[in-house]
């Protein structure tokens, strides 16, 4: 590997974790509980659901970064990507809210793991069908 390869790798690994940081902290100002304090608090739900939006977001930005040769077409779908993920679970969410009288958001909230697995695989399910798309 030469050197010009491992700085850039070094350059996309540090663009990609400060974007997965940016889309992260969007994220959270969205829902209506603090996840940070949650989780501080030992909230396994909260945890739960964070770390499958985390590996959602993950997942399609490493399927943007090996499909494209531009630092910035990777990084510009992933965040199109989150954009279209967060429609989704949102519309998904309030279906199932009218449907079933699931308030996931609350569910987590209140440290049921149960909600906080269907909420992140909303997340996980949309970033392969995303991915896939690529």
């Amino acid at each position: 590997m030469a050197w010009t390869e491992m700085i850039a790798m070094l350059v996309w690994t540090g663009a990609g974790a400060v974007l997965l940081f940016a889309l992260m902290w969007v994220d959270s100002l969205f829902t209506r509980y603090k996840d940070l304090t949650e989780m501080k608090k030992g909230n396994v739900a909260v945890t739960t659901r964070f770390v499958m939006k985390l590996f959602a977001q993950g997942y399609i930005l490493s399927q943007s970064i090996a499909r494209s040769n531009d630092l910035w077409e990777a990084l510009l779908t992933s965040v199109v990507s989150f954009v279209i993920l967060f429609i989704l679970e949102w519309l998904a969410e309030r279906l199932l809210q009218a449907a079933a009288g699931l308030d996931l958001d609350q569910g987590t909230q209140q440290g049921k793991v149960a909600h906080a697995l269907l909420a992140g695989s909303f997340h996980v399910v949309g970033a392969l069908i995303i991915a896939a798309c690529l």
